[in-house]
């Protein structure tokens, strides 16, 4: 099988490396001049050149729409898996005659994520907090953070859009958000154009009453979630792989690439059961644009 990559950033490189290792053919599109073997300039020469079956969108979030306005236009008939989130901003999916379309959540697959959803399953959410923070400047220290998409607003940067994982598995695990408000932007001394942390709290169709809090500024990563259900607490600490039930504790060993492997494994065999559907990632920019205008009229917003 043949597999295309639209942008060999740090993602997409990633991506090329695990679909490598699991025996496609791997092809890249890059804006970059690399010159190895199976590289081309532009997606037109790379359809032509390879007739791919498999396409991953991982370039700049601001470019997702119209590298998927171009596959459409150039009759691409394959599968097409888009880096998350979707878009930048909200806006309809172009037509096309692509088999499938899904958005690259990978957290759907990790197992501390899945052991919650079997846990969930039939019982009465009362609140639920989410808390994701990592600091910026030393997220990718191979690189300046202030020359990366992130600290470029109009490149689709901003830790609501680069954490949105957590939305996204709010809305997989607690049903889609009712009515929500927040608090967000740029406030710390961080060198970037685009917003640094976001506190939400919103009520969702199973959970009343939900806290996310995300940010660029933790020097100690932390990805943790607290839900309290009507019988019991529940605690999942993603950085460290463990889980709790009141007393009980549970833990993982998640190798660095293993869901991303597993979201492509499950692209392939066209098993969508914990994909993330086009129509779902449409629903995380709207709840993206809805928390940028809570917090803009810092008022509650109402779906």
């Amino acid at each position: 099988m043949k597999a295309l990559i639209i942008g060999y950033g740090s993602i997409g490189s990633r991506h090329a490396d695990i679909l490598r290792d699991m025996g496609l053919e791997v092809s890249i599109v890059s804006s970059r001049k690399e010159t190895f073997l199976g590289c081309y300039p532009n997606t037109r020469e790379a359809l032509d050149a390879t007739s791919p079956d498999y396409v991953v969108i991982a370039n700049k979030t601001h470019e997702h729409h119209s590298s998927l306005q171009e596959l459409a236009t150039l009759g691409f008939r394959g599968t097409v898996l888009i880096e998350k989130p979707l878009f930048h901003e909200v806006n309809a999916a172009p037509v096309n005659e692509f088999s499938a379309v899904h958005v690259g959540y990978n957290l759907r697959f990790h197992p501390l994520i899945l052991r919650l959803k079997e846990i969930l399953a039939g019982q009465q959410l009362v609140s639920a907090q989410i808390y994701a923070g990592q600091y910026l400047p030393l997220w990718r220290p191979e690189r300046d953070y202030r020359q990366t998409y992130s600290s470029r607003r109009e490149n689709g940067g901003g830790v609501l859009r680069d954490l949105s994982h957590e939305l996204d598995y709010v809305n997989w695990l607690f049903g889609g958000w009712k009515s929500l408000t927040a608090l967000g932007g740029r406030y710390s001394s961080i060198e970037i154009e685009s917003d640094d942390a976001f506190s939400i709290l919103m009520a969702t169709e199973r959970c009343p009453m939900v806290q996310i809090h995300l940010n660029y500024l933790d020097r100690a990563s932390r990805r943790e979630l607290l839900i309290n259900l009507d019988q019991a607490t529940v605690k999942i600490d993603l950085v460290k792989g463990t889980g709790q039930i009141n007393s009980d504790e549970f833990q993982y060993d998640v190798p660095r690439n293993s869901t991303f492997r597993k979201l492509h494994q499950a692209v392939l065999d066209r098993d969508e059961d914990k994909l993330c559907s086009l129509e779902e990632g449409m629903e995380i920019i709207k709840m993206i644009d809805a928390i940028e205008l809570s917090a803009q009229k810092q008022t509650w917003i109402i779906k």
